[in-house]
């Protein structure tokens, strides 16, 4: 089983930056991928960025705009995610998850994390 301790989220003001990080223990395996997903109350996790394990796939939501970056270092087995020109609207808790294939389909995605709060100020 996978565990995931998602860290950075923090307070910003608009045009601010911010870099999660996603550190992933007791992984066992190449295959699959890494998501990263937010939630703000009252609405479903909306899917933001995800990356295989081997590094050589990535995909962007359209809201990403150029933004974000996600990446990976299979070292310490962390991915994170990098964000540039943060707006209000991305104010949220973002989780990373593990899926057995990579996808961006909320369903396929497990071993989530505990989140963590970013807050974007106007």
């Amino acid at each position: 089983q996978v565990h995931l301790v998602e860290s950075g989220g923090g307070l910003v003001q608009a045009g601010g930056s911010l870099r999660l990080s996603c550190a992933a223990s007791g992984r066992t395996s190449t295959n699959g991928a890494v998501g990263w997903f937010r939630q703000v109350p009252g609405k479903d996790r909306e899917f933001v960025a995800v990356i295989s394990w081997t590094g050589e796939s990535l995909y962007y939501a359209d809201f990403v705009q150029g933004r974000f970056t996600i990446s990976l270092d299979s070292a310490k087995n962390t991915v994170y995610l990098q964000m540039k020109s943060l707006k209000p609207e991305d104010t949220a808790v973002y989780y990373c998850g593990t899926a057995g294939r990579y996808t961006y389909n909320y369903d396929d995605y497990y071993n989530w994390g505990q989140g963590t709060q970013v807050t974007v100020s106007s």
